[in-house]
């Protein structure tokens, strides 16, 4: 299995002045992502896509031995589809901004991996994340439930012929650890109080 990790976004939510990837939490939020992947020993290679609008984070990665994939920068389904169609294998898909992120819930969701499905998306309930003080702009009703994209997925992309009209399969986990992502100001200054 493959982990990669989607850091080229503008991250213009964050109104930074520098690239949201390198906020710091005791070390770059980046890095906690690909020391948790390294960490959980269940990847043959972990590869972290860049842009035009993340040259530092690239740089960053570059220097500790990190695999960089260039993607457009348009968007993140864009550079992750663009990706996808040159992996041929088992990949978990992670976005770089998961500051929480551990080697243990690493392995919890590769644990729930099946590969006879093409694509699974690990989901957050609106209920958990509400209790967290949290809000998410994706969500989709599963379960008789709002649920939101953690930005987590399960993908066997040998069996991806296109991207268009595929079956998304979910599963739930209500963990801090994948819910909490930087999305925001907002998600920055109440992570600051974790």
């Amino acid at each position: 299995m493959i982990g990669l990790v989607m850091a080229g976004g503008k991250g213009t939510r964050m109104n930074l002045d520098d690239e949201k990837l390198l906020l710091k939490f005791k070390k770059p939020v980046i890095l906690h992502v690909i020391d948790s992947l390294k960490n959980s020993n269940s990847f043959s290679k972990i590869i972290a896509t860049t842009s035009c609008n993340s040259p530092k984070t690239k740089k960053l990665l570059e220097e500790n031995d990190i695999e960089t994939l260039d993607t457009s920068g348009i968007g993140y389904v864009e550079d992750l589809n663009s990706t996808l169609r040159i992996i041929n294998d088992h990949v978990l898909v992670t976005s770089g901004d998961l500051p929480l992120i551990d080697e243990e819930i690493i392995k919890k969701i590769i644990n729930q991996f099946d590969p006879k499905k093409t694509w699974t998306s690990i989901l957050v309930t609106n209920k958990f994340l509400t209790t967290l003080g949290l809000k998410s702009d994706f969500s989709v009703n599963f379960n008789s439930q709002t649920c939101h994209y953690t930005g987590i997925s399960l993908v066997n992309s040998e069996k991806i012929s296109s991207l268009e009209n595929m079956d998304e399969n979910y599963i739930i986990i209500d963990d801090e650890r994948i819910a909490f992502n930087l999305n925001s100001k907002q998600d920055y200054d109440l992570f600051g109080t974790t």
